[in-house]
């Protein structure tokens, strides 16, 4: 069982480095965060579905990332 649970969490880590490298910066310095706070506010970011998907992606990683990890101590005990 804890082999499973191994594998589940190297597919798991392997995903989540993949999205996060394959994501944008969202701002660069401080202007970008100035003029991304705007953008934001004025709602302009809504036709990116790619970087949507990506976040779901990193998101669902993490969290599979996180449950396994929690299961593998246990299962240690």
């Amino acid at each position: 069982m804890e082999t499973v649970f191994m594998i589940i969490q190297v597919i798991a880590s392997i995903i989540l480095i993949a999205s996060i490298l394959l994501q944008s910066g969202k701002s660069a310095g401080l202007s970008g965060s100035i003029a991304g706070g705007a953008e934001q506010l004025m709602g302009k970011q809504k036709g990116r579905s790619y970087e949507t998907l990506l976040s779901k992606v990193t998101s669902i990683g993490a969290g599979v990332f996180i449950i396994t990890s929690i299961v593998l101590v246990y299962l240690q005990k």
